[in-house]
């Protein structure tokens, strides 16, 4: 990772570390152990929109973990990610929202960093309300900050490449999802803690 992702990266964390109702709880992932029996045809043959879940059967961390990595961990010593970026800016911010709380992932250290304690599967769902009833939720975030022109425009479009990776890894890993665009970003932007540079563009409940 270069000097100046990194600085951005941490610029990011200490603001976040510095809201007054942040809860600062870390989670260490297991190491990525990401299953091979399917292979990208089949994976892409059987992606489908799925709009049912069932929250009684909750992922596993290691399961969490493959999905995280899949979507835009780390998959170089040089520190790329697995999802195409713009200008290599790695922008997209992920979050994952469940019952215990909301989590910002960190792919440098493989890491799950505790933002809020409140649950905010419904917030995400917003009127769409079958998608709370997803063990998690997955909130795609771009930092436009980092574009000096058309910041919103690249945001989007790398988020829509973390967006593929999520769909077919989720079909791989035998989960179902769907991508979204709906949720209440008054609340999520509160919740969450973002900055004005901060866009939310995407959301995938993930269950079984």
């Amino acid at each position: 990772m270069n000097a100046s992702r990194f600085i951005t990266l941490a610029f990011g964390l200490c603001s976040l570390m510095s809201t007054p109702c942040l809860a600062q709880a870390t989670i260490q992932l297991p190491s990525v152990d990401f299953p091979r029996a399917m292979s990208l045809a089949d994976a892409l043959q059987k992606r489908r929109s799925v709009r049912d879940f069932t929250d009684a059967r909750a992922l596993s961390d290691q399961t969490l973990a493959n999905l995280l990595w899949a979507a835009c961990g780390i998959s170089s010593d040089d520190g790329k990610i697995t999802a195409p970026s713009a200008m290599n800016k790695q922008d997209i911010r992920l979050y994952v929202c469940r019952q215990d709380g909301a989590y910002l992932y960190i792919p440098q250290s493989n890491t799950l960093l505790q933002v809020s304690d409140h649950d905010l599967r419904h917030a995400v769902a917003d009127r769409q309300a079958f998608a709370a009833q997803a063990p998690l939720c997955l909130v795609l975030v771009s930092d436009t900050g980092q574009f000096a022109h058309n910041g919103q425009l690249m945001g989007a479009v790398d988020a829509g490449y973390v967006s593929q990776n999520i769909c077919l890894a989720c079909t791989a890993l035998g989960l179902k999802t769907v991508p979204r665009m709906t949720m209440d970003q008054a609340t999520l932007r509160e919740a969450l803690g973002l900055s004005d540079t901060m866009v939310l563009l995407l959301n995938h409940p993930v269950g079984y």
